[in-house]
Formats: C-alpha cells, sequence, structure tokens
C-alpha cells in the first residue's frame, strides 16, 4: 500500500487559462475545457483508499471544474484487473489518468498505450517504473521509512530493550516500489543499532499474511526475544498485534505503522501500537487533482523536483510526512480535521482519550 493539512493550489492562471488539448471536451463557461479523468486506486482493504483518496480526489476535480467527468476504479489488489480498467477508460475517452498501480512493472505497457493516444499519465502515490510519464505525486517515502525506524528505536532505547533481543521487520508489497523506499529508509537508521531476527516483504500489504509472518517470527526466535516491530503500515501492524495477543503477549512491544487509520489511532492510544504516519491525503489528493484538471486543459505546471523512475526523470511533488505518537494524535490528526475525537474515542477508548487528554 505512506503526512497538518497544507493545499498547495495550482496557480489560478493555470486553471482559468485553458488552452486546448486537442482532444474533443465539453467546454465550460469562459471556454475552459471539462476533460474525463480516471481515477484508479489499488485496493480498499487499506482503508484510506475509499474513506479519503477518492473522495478528497473527486471532490477537489468537482470544485475546479464542475462539468468535468471521473471514472472511477478499484482494482481490490489484481494487477490484470487494473490494466483491464485503464484499457476500458482510455476507450471510454479519459482525457487524464491518475494512477496507484498495483504492480508498478505490470502497468507499464497501459501507460505506453496512453502515451500513444496523447492521454497523460498521473502517477498516484505509487512510482510506476519502466517508462515515462507526465507527473508522480507522492510523498517522501525514504524519510517514512527513516522516522518509523527512529521512532521504534527510541522506544526501545526508552525501555532498555535495544540490546536484549531482535526485532521482526514487516516490509510491504514487493510489487509496490513505496515499499523499497520504506525499507531503504527504516534501514539506514536501524542497521547497526538493533538485531533485526526475521524481514518479510509482505504481499498485498495483507494483515492477514502479515499475521502469519509475525507467528512464524515468534516461534523461530521465541517470544521473549522479540523487542520490537517495525511495520510499514497500519493494517500489517494490526496483524503483528493480533499474532502477539495470540502468543499470550501480556506486554506488547513497540510496533510502528503508518496511514493513521482509526484502528491504529485507537491502539496508539490504547498501548498496543507505539506510532504512525500521518499522511496529508488532502494535500496528496487535491493537488492531483488539480494537476489532473490542468493536463486535461493542455496545462502543465512547473514541479519543485523529479525522481527517476529507472527509464525516465519524472516532475514530481513530494510532500512530507509526520510521525505521530499518542503526546502528538491532539496536535496533528485531530486540529487537522483528519478525524473527529468523537470518531476516534467510542466505547472502552474514550476513558483512554480523556487520559491522553484528546478531545
Amino acid at each position: 500500500m505512506r503526512r497538518g493539512w497544507l493545499v498547495i493550489p495550482v496557480a489560478v492562471a493555470l486553471v482559468a487559462a485553458g488552452c486546448g488539448s486537442g482532444k474533443k471536451n465539453d467546454s465550460a463557461k469562459g471556454g475552459e475545457k471539462s476533460p474525463t479523468i480516471a481515477l484508479f486506486l489499488p485496493e480498499s482493504k487499506t482503508t484510506r483508499y475509499e474513506a479519503f483518496d477518492r473522495p478528497l480526489f473527486e471532490a477537489k476535480v468537482k470544485a475546479l471544474c464542475p462539468a468535468c467527468k471521473i471514472l472511477y476504479n478499484n482494482a481490490d489488489q489484481d494487477a490484470a484487473k487494473q490494466q483491464s480498467q485503464v484499457e476500458s477508460a482510455i476507450t471510454q475517452g479519459a482525457d487524464v489518468l491518475a494512477l496507484d498501480a498495483v504492480d508498478a512493472k505490470a502497468v507499464a505497457p497501459q501507460v505506453n498505450h496512453a502515451r500513444q493516444r496523447n492521454i497523460p499519465v498521473i502517477a498516484y502515490d505509487r512510482l510506476i517504473t519502466g517508462i515515462d510519464y507526465a507527473y508522480y505525486v507522492s510523498f517522501n517515502n525514504v524519510r517514512v521509512g527513516q522516522m518509523q525506524g527512529q521512532a521504534l528505536l527510541d522506544a526501545m532505547n526508552a525501555r532498555g530493550t535495544t540490546a536484549k533481543g531482535k526485532i521482526i521487520m514487516l516490509n510491504g508489497a514487493p510489487t509496490d516500489p513505496s515499499s523499497g523506499d520504506y525499507k531503504k529508509g527504516a534501514h539506514s537508521v536501524l542497521d547497526g543499532k538493533v538485531q533485526i531476527g526475521r524481514e518479510f516483504d509482505t504481499p498485498d500489504w495483507s494483515p492477514d499474511k502479515a499475521q502469519q509472518e509475525t507467528e512464524q517470527a515468534i516461534t523461530a526466535l521465541g517470544r521473549d526475544n522479540v523487542v520490537g516491530v517495525l511495520s510499514a503500515n497500519d493494517g500489517m501492524a494490526g496483524g503483528a498485534i493480533a499474532a502477539m495477543k495470540r502468543a499470550g503477549y501480556k506486554t506488547l512491544p513497540p510496533i510502528t505503522g503508518q496511514d493513521a487509520e482509526v484502528g491504529a489511532v485507537q491502539r496508539i492510544i490504547t498501548g498496543e501500537q507505539y506510532m504512525t504516519i500521518y499522511l496529508n491525503i488532502r494535500q496528496q489528493a487535491e493537488k492531483s487533482a488539480e494537476l489532473a484538471v490542468a493536463l486535461g486543459r493542455g496545462q502543465h505546471p512547473a514541479a519543485p523536483t523529479k525522481v527517476n523512475n529507472g527509464s525516465a526523470d519524472i516532475p514530481a511533488f513530494l510532500l512530507d510526512p509526520t510521525a505521530v505518537t499518542k503526546d502528538k494524535i491532539q496536535s496533528t490528526i485531530i486540529k487537522d480535521g483528519f478525524y473527529t475525537a468523537a470518531k476516534i474515542c467510542t466505547g472502552k477508548i474514550a476513558a483512554a482519550c480523556a487520559s491522553a487528554g484528546i478531545k
């Protein structure tokens, strides 16, 4: 499958001056083009995609271009299904593709087909490899891994357990280039400072598979020898926690995460999970929507940096992640309106929220 919210709007002139793309589009007021924009998300097990990415992207497109048409597809973690979805959108006349790839390599032929049809592509969240395209919008993924590694190291140092056992690393899907960046960042902090007992590249970012991997690691290393878990996202952190509870842990070791899922925030409040990476999904979704509308109108806003994907230097917008522990939930996730306290502090969580000053 990763951070307050600062919107970086495309300059007004870029969305107001609209030069034609040469493709057939309905015209909005003032002669602006109203392109058809296709959004492709990879899966729904990670709650952010349907709860945040899709509605935020669609709302921003509609705010900038009320007459724009949006084609939406979720691939359910199936690369072949996503390939078919992209081909279908091209056939339906999509003017711009915003694509969060299930498999960064497998989708290259569809990106090439789009290029042949002069349809610009935005790699959303995950870098697409092997081909050139218009933009890449994501977070500084190496920095994410560094933050996770540092948070885990700090927690173990505080407990005095750093040299008393080994950690488990649950990396993301090998088909997702972001996973390699997270892993690179984490290793840059942890290598030489902790012992890595077991490390896994978890297919599909699956919480169930992460639970199985954690169970295997506990069996191999011994329950008392596991002193930390570097989990690349919150879903897998949940799987690791389930495995540890099943193994009889009375006190869980520190466990990292990413995405600030509501369940993970609740686990942080109750002490089951140590931290998460808060991604400013609003910023990412809205920036991508702005670029999509601009591209559909034949405009090409300047990007602040470029990222090499193995074949080309892709103009890129890399956003900053935020590491969130219990003491930072109020000042980040709640303050920014990502969740309300009422959304988080339900049932048995309410007392722990009050104790943590979350309101």
